[in-house]
């Protein structure tokens, strides 16, 4: 089974920009380049997790789920082979490049790609932030953090995420304005979300979560300074608790940071529906209001 969202890969004409906005504002550390030019941001000792690859447009390119070893990643992959998904091994370059052991890769039923890893390279006590921090980030068994994709049939993408690939629901939130599903893998509420969007497929947003209520805050007094702009106040959600803000990024997705998301164990949870995303706050600025959700592309516009 998937044990982890292991990292993330976008394209972006801006990717540079991320040179500062990584450390600046995230409090990421920057650990370099790919390849091809790539900004690679870390969180933790892993080497990196974050990826903004040189591109003409926004995209969302890559999500990577990392497995226990190469015997979970195998067997998965002969398992999902079976019921279907088209299933593709990367090359040693390919492996190299992501700094992992092995890797398989799939498509979505709308292009989203989709990574299978195990042995991402990591580099003990190498972490340091890239701006003063009292704590750190929420990774470890937890991963990476969440990522939010927008499509345009829920149960079309519940029949391929949670039946064929195994995502476990944690509960819905359903009213006149939203339509989600919110899924794990591990202890954290949700690594994946999948969010309605009739005629759409996309990506909306990527949550990393602080491990100190003060370095949240932080965050939120170095936006004007580092010229980003709030999408949505502080706030705290219903379902997994979370008190956290969504901001601009220099490429179309949103950023959601966050602090204080609950665990849940699989042995004593129970899926609930909630009526509403928020307790409080949350509210959306005129800037989202003016703004796409994210990298978001009409299904018959797809490359």
């Amino acid at each position: 089974m998937i044990q982890e969202l292991s990292y993330v890969g976008f394209a972006s004409p801006r990717f540079d920009e991320w040179r500062e906005y990584g450390p600046n504002l995230l409090g990421a550390k920057l650990a370099g380049e790919g390849p091809d030019g790539a900004v690679r941001l870390a969180i933790d000792d892993v080497n990196y997790r974050i990826a903004l690859h040189p591109g003409e447009t926004d995209e969302f390119l890559y999500a990577g789920w990392g497995m226990a070893n190469e015997t979970d990643l195998r067997a998965y992959a002969d398992q999902i082979g079976e019921r279907g998904v088209v299933v593709h091994w990367g090359d040693e370059s390919l492996c190299k490049e992501r700094e992992v052991a092995e890797l398989a890769w799939f498509c979505d039923p709308w292009g989203l790609r989709h990574e299978l890893t195990w042995g991402k390279t990591a580099t003990p006590n190498s972490f340091q932030p890239g701006r003063v921090m009292r704590g750190g980030f929420v990774t470890g068994d937890q991963g990476l953090g969440h990522v939010v994709f927008q499509v345009p049939s829920l149960v079309e993408a519940n029949a391929f995420y949670a039946d064929i690939l195994g995502f476990r629901l944690s509960d819905r939130i359903i009213n006149d304005h939203f339509n989600v599903r919110f899924y794990h893998i591990n202890g954290r509420h949700h690594s994946l979300a999948l969010a309605e969007l009739p005629g759409h497929v996309g990506f909306n947003h990527l949550m990393l979560e602080y491990s100190s209520m003060d370095d949240l805050g932080r965050a939120i007094d170095l936006l004007r300074r580092n010229n980003t702009e709030i999408m949505q106040t502080l706030g705290r959600h219903t379902n997994d608790l979370m008190t956290s803000v969504y901001i601009g990024t220099p490429s179309s997705l949103q950023i959601e940071l966050g602090y204080g998301g609950l665990v849940v164990d699989d042995l004593s949870w129970v899926a609930r529906t909630y009526n509403k995303p928020s307790y409080w706050g949350h509210r959306y600025t005129r800037t989202a209001m003016e703004s796409a959700p994210g990298i978001i592309r009409p299904i018959d516009q797809l490359p």
